[in-house]
């Protein structure tokens, strides 16, 4: 359920005024506990991609199928895991939200926000139109 407005600007005061009185404590909350998260997952999921691709080459040298099986296994969900977290990932500076975390979402939200306005304004009028009858 999104914030009114009035709900927004005291959100926001309540964050200017953390970071006026305890800017260290207000900067560990903002969420680089999350990107340092998700980049250690792309890493080691980068590192599982490689073994998974040793893991291939040996079974191939070593003319085990199962091994280059679970090597292929391993490369494919290496790869989705890294996928998935590169594109969950902030960016540096960015706050991390739901789903409006890469420029086209926040794009879509701002589309979201402007049709919502739209429907708002729409509403009022109508109220004011009946309520001058």
């Amino acid at each position: 359920m999104p914030l009114s407005e009035h709900e927004q600007r005291m959100l926001e005061q309540m964050e200017r005024a953390l970071y006026a009185e305890d800017p260290k404590f207000a900067s560990a909350l903002e969420g680089s506990g999350l990107r340092t998260y998700t980049r250690r997952r792309v890493y080691q999921a980068v590192a599982g991609f490689l073994v998974g691709i040793a893991l291939l080459m040996a079974g191939m040298v070593a003319q085990q199928i199962w091994v280059s099986v679970v090597g292929f296994l391993v490369m494919l969900g290496c790869a989705v895991l890294a996928v998935t977290g590169w594109r969950k990932a902030p960016k540096p500076g960015e706050q991390p939200t739901g789903t409006a975390g890469s420029a086209g979402g926040r794009r879509q939200a701002r589309q979201r926000r402007s049709m919502m306005d739209r429907i708002e304004q729409r509403w009022q009028r109508r109220r004011d139109e009946q309520g001058g009858h």
